[in-house]
């Protein structure tokens, strides 16, 4: 399992979201509260953001633990952005280590990050069948060999063909867990705009007020005006800096 983030609001340093916080994400990568799976999140990490000059996303993805790397604490507390995702990896067994398997993945303007795991992932194009949408190039072109880079993979097919986000991403939920139904299948995507995430299998939250939103696996405990509300498992949410919806029930 993994923990996640995303951020949509005023222009925030990577340090306010992610390493003050207690219980945050930083904290999460050793102590999380409600990973049901796994103990730390210690296989690699990666910052995603959105550039205040309208730039395409960046990232910063290493394969070591968040706590590991001195280069952190100086680095968020320069990047400031109004959309961030960021994760901490904890890997599914016979996938990738090196930091090409961390989350965000990018594409375009699009982040995403998967937290969960998909049982005999290898197998899951031809078990798909035609819905998978891939061909050989594009499971050659894997960025990762992990079933996130192949759920990722699976998400642009459609997004490339013109499929809104959160269609994209409830078609391909509910596709794999209709051949994989044991699959965890919680994704964050976004745009730096909008944010599509889905609880199915693990938890979700969301904080929202004074004009920014919060997603995330799990709540931090930062003192605010405004509190986490629990996303319903098997269900879609849409998020931006002006209202958060439970959009789709999957």
């Amino acid at each position: 399992m993994c923990r996640h983030l995303a951020y949509l609001g005023p222009p925030s340093t990577l340090g306010r979201l992610l390493l003050d916080p207690p219980r945050g994400l930083y904290e999460q990568s050793w102590a999380p509260r409600r990973q049901s799976h796994g103990v730390v999140n210690a296989d690699g990490f990666g910052l995603g953001w959105y550039p205040q000059d309208g730039g395409p996303p960046a990232r910063y993805r290493r394969a070591v633990p968040i706590w590991a790397d001195p280069n952190v604490p100086e680095l968020a507390g320069a990047v400031r952005s109004g959309a961030v995702l960021a994760a901490v990896r904890s890997a599914t067994a016979g996938t990738s280590q090196d930091e090409a398997a961390a989350a965000p993945f990018r594409d375009g303007r699009h982040l995403f990050s998967h937290n969960g795991a998909i049982a005999d992932w290898t197998r899951l194009p031809q078990d798909l069948g035609a819905e998978s949408g891939l061909d050989s190039a594009a499971l050659l072109s894997l960025e990762a060999r992990s079933d996130s880079a192949l759920l990722w993979a699976l998400i642009i097919s459609r997004l490339r063909k013109g499929e809104p986000a959160d269609e994209a991403v409830s078609g391909v939920v509910r596709a794999v867990a209709a051949v994989r139904p044991g699959a965890r299948l919680n994704v964050l995507l976004t745009d730096g705009r909008t944010v599509v995430a889905t609880r199915h299998g693990d938890t979700l939250w969301y904080r929202f007020g004074g004009g920014e939103v919060l997603v995330a696996t799990e709540p931090d405990d930062a003192q605010t005006d405004h509190d986490w509300h629990e996303v319903p498992d098997r269900s879609l949410l849409l998020a931006t800096a002006a209202g958060v919806r439970e959009a789709v029930r999957l």
